[in-house]
Order: structure tokens, then sequence, then C-alpha cells
């Protein structure tokens, strides 16, 4: 049976544009749009892709053209709103994406691979698996990663250290504190999908009498912590890290580690300051990117 040719359209415009230009392209041809923003360029591309939408639509380019006009016309800075339509080679798109997954190791001591993957773990070297899917969290991002390394650099081997996971996503990190050895192990997150898919993780790698799992706010907990963690991490927004530094900083012992990513690299400089305020000091830190992640601990 012969298929249809599969296209894909983009357009490129500025992160101001994004919205509207992805509004346009889903009324035009009926299709939700995905949006890539180049870190080095600052140029987002908007794009679809169908085998049979641009078909339909006769004139789908001087339609989209049309529809830039009026977006220039609205005051927004569309930037160059470069329009590029290209043939797609005919792949297997249910397994072609699982090339972007593959296994990252975090030393000898850790290893995060997807279920399909084949890699065998070295002598030691604990395996946390975990899928892609709705939840932040695969360990591929630079922000995951840094958080990761870090509890692979604080585990000690025969001390009984624990671990609170604020935000926790997918739950990778609290799972790979488990899988190290850490507990007890507590993680909790805003979004109940998220605790949802994190207990199924979390039951996959066979730790879920190891660590335990709630739906709560970080906005709404206690100013004073009764219980205190070798290794907090916090993966958020960098205002939400500044509002809840005190909240934060309670949850932590006195030799114990603050690390926090998620923040953005201009915005984190404020962030260090108002933690350097509060009585820690950075002990390590690194950019990636646009991300710049970090580690505190109690200044003495």
């Amino acid at each position: 049976m012969k298929r249809n040719p599969v296209w894909q359209l983009s357009i490129a415009t500025t992160a101001e544009a994004e919205d509207a230009v992805g509004t346009l392209l889903e009324e035009i041809f009926g299709i939700p749009p995905t949006s890539y923003t180049d870190a080095d360029t600052g140029v987002t591309s908007v794009s679809i892709c169908s085998a049979n939408s641009f078909a339909r639509v006769t004139h789908w380019r001087q339609l989209v053209r049309e529809s830039l006009n009026r977006i220039r016309r609205c005051g927004l800075e569309l930037g160059s709103g470069r329009l590029v339509a290209r043939r797609l080679r005919p792949e297997n798109w249910a397994e072609s994406w699982k090339r972007h997954f593959k296994p990252l190791a975090i030393g000898r001591k850790l290893l995060l691979k997807p279920s399909w993957s084949k890699r065998r773990p070295v002598r030691g070297q604990a395996v946390v698996i975990l899928d892609p899917g709705l939840s932040f969290g695969t360990g591929q991002h630079p922000t995951t990663r840094f958080c990761l390394e870090q509890l692979v650099k604080f585990r000690s081997a025969n001390e009984e250290q624990s671990v609170l996971d604020v935000g926790t996503g997918s739950g990778i990190l609290a799972i790979a504190a488990a899988k190290l050895g850490y507990g007890p192990v507590h993680a909790f997150d805003f979004d109940p999908e998220s605790v949802r898919v994190a207990r199924q993780n979390a039951k996959v790698n066979g730790v879920t009498k190891k660590l335990q799992l709630s739906q709560a706010d970080v906005t709404r907990l206690s100013r004073t912590g009764k219980q205190k963690y070798t290794v907090v991490c916090a993966n958020l927004l960098a205002n939400l890290l500044l509002a809840e530094r005190a909240k934060l900083t309670a949850r932590m012992t006195q030799t114990g580690a603050l690390v926090v990513a998620g923040i953005l690299q201009r915005e984190f400089h404020e962030v260090q300051q108002a933690y350097e305020r509060a009585g820690l000091k950075l002990v390590a830190t690194r950019v990636e990117k646009e991300w710049q992640s970090g580690t505190f601990m109690l200044a003495r």
C-alpha cells in the first residue's frame, strides 16, 4: 500500500510571536504545531507535519503569508517570518524517535536508560529505567543531569542519608536516590498527574517501598521543617526558588546540600545572592546552554 508523503511546514519567528504563529497554523491546517527555540540564535521555529493537509489547502502558501502580515500589523515582532516546506523521508516514526533517548551514565555509580535499551550496567552501577512521557525529567535535560550528578557525589556508602525532592516530575531524582541507597527519600509535586506518573515509574523500578511520594505545594509548606534532609533537590523556576528560600533551607541538615536547578543563566546571579544572604555558600555550579544549576551548603 502506497503511503502519502509527509511534509513539514516551518516558520522562523520570535518568541514574542510564537503563540500567534502557532495559532494561525492550527487554524489553517487543523493540526497542533510544535515549537523549538535555538538557544544560540534565539530564533523560534514553529512547525507542523502532515501527510495530507497541504494537499487539501490549494493556496496554503498565500494563506500563511497573508496571516503573517496580519500578525505584523498587530504590532508583534515577527522576525524573518521565513516559510519553509520540505518533504520528509519515509520512516517508522514509532521507532525512530527512540534514537533521541539514549542511556545516560553518571560515572560508574548510576545508569539511566529507557526500557528498550539493552545496555548493561557495570559492576556496582545502580540502574534506573525511565521512558520519556508527559512529566518532566528523563535525565537528558542539563538541569536534571546536574541534580543526578550531585546525588551521586554526595552519596557516602554505609551512611544513613536522606533526600527531599521538591517538584519531582517524573520521579527521576527520587528513584535514583532510592537506587543509590539514600533513605528515607521523600518527594512531592504540585501536579497530581506528575505524582501518578512518578508512582508508576517507582513501581517499574521496584522502589515503591523505599520512597514516599505525595501531592503538595511548596508555597504551602511550613516555614520550619520538622524533618531535615542530607540532600534537598529543588528543580524549580527561579521565582519559586526566591520566594520559598526559607522553606527550602529550613529542611537542610547542618552538613546538608541544597541542589537548585531549572534556572536560566541570566537569573542565576539573583538566586545565588539570595541564598548567600541566607547564610549559604555556592560549592558547585554549571552552565549548559541557557541553563545554570548550583549546589549550596551552609557557610562555616
